[in-house]
């Protein structure tokens, strides 16, 4: 079984609820969850002007092949009406592969890690939450080194 973490956010609606119904199909389609992070209040990163996300880790294993589960959480966010109209747009769901254990993937449409997850702080709070010592398999630092080093301004309010 393969240590999974993914991210979720929401900026649309009823955010907590889209969490929610998010951590339902993946538990039903995915696998079970072993642990989540709290939710954390954050800015919108990349593109500022949209309302404040909700994000949530989640800590899953599974023998889901890396390309599966991209194809599972896909289709779950197509279940749950998120459109991909622009880039870092606001969404009803977003759900983001963070590491797939210590595989490094680097393919088109499939990057494992997540290529942004170490200048992100609404990501490393919540993984820090979880999983503080988990190493990086690419910049070989633990996810609360990782933490530490961020400089950021960018608000992060866990719930």
């Amino acid at each position: 079984m393969i240590d999974v973490f993914l991210l979720l956010g929401s900026n649309l609606g009823d955010r907590q609820a889209f969490l929610s119904n998010a951590r339902d199909h993946i538990e039903t389609d995915v696998a079970p969850i072993i642990s989540v992070s709290s939710v954390y209040e954050t800015q919108s990163w990349g593109k500022t002007d949209q309302p404040d996300y909700l994000n949530q880790v989640l800590y899953l294993k599974t023998d889901v092949p890396a390309r599966v589960l991209l194809e599972k959480i896909l289709h779950i966010e197509m279940l749950m009406g998120r459109k991909r109209e622009e880039k870092w747009g606001s969404r009803i769901i977003d759900i983001d592969i963070l590491f797939y254990g210590q595989e490094i993937i680097s393919e088109t449409d499939l990057n494992i890690p997540h290529p942004e997850l170490h200048k992100r702080m609404f990501t490393l709070e919540p993984l820090n939450e979880i999983t503080p010592h988990f190493i990086h398999p690419v910049l070989n630092k633990s996810i609360f080194e990782l933490k530490s080093e961020l400089k950021s301004d960018l608000h992060v309010k866990k719930l």
